[in-house]
Parts: C-alpha cells; sequence; structure tokens
C-alpha cells in the first residue's frame, strides 16, 4: 500500500506530490505523540 503510494506520487503533479509529503509527515507526528503519550503513561505510574 505505502509503495503504491509512493509510486504514484512519483508520477503526479507538485500539488500531489506535496500532498501526500504532508500525509507522510501527519502519520509520523501521529504515531510519534502516540509513543510519547505511552511513555508518558509509564512514567507516571498506575492508578
Amino acid at each position: 500500500m505505502i509503495g503504491e503510494l509512493l509510486s504514484n506520487m512519483g508520477h503526479s503533479t507538485t500539488a500531489g506530490f506535496v500532498g501526500v509529503s504532508l500525509i507522510g509527515v501527519y502519520f509520523a507526528w501521529i504515531l510519534y505523540m502516540a509513543f510519547y503519550r505511552i511513555q508518558q503513561g509509564k512514567e507516571e505510574g498506575h492508578h
């Protein structure tokens, strides 16, 4: 799925390229924040 997205990105317009790039950045940000929140929960301990 990701390979197809990247392949199609190479054939798209500039706007499409920017859009796919921003989707990738957004996805990376979501993953980063998820792991950050998990770490915060571990540091606070269980209630």
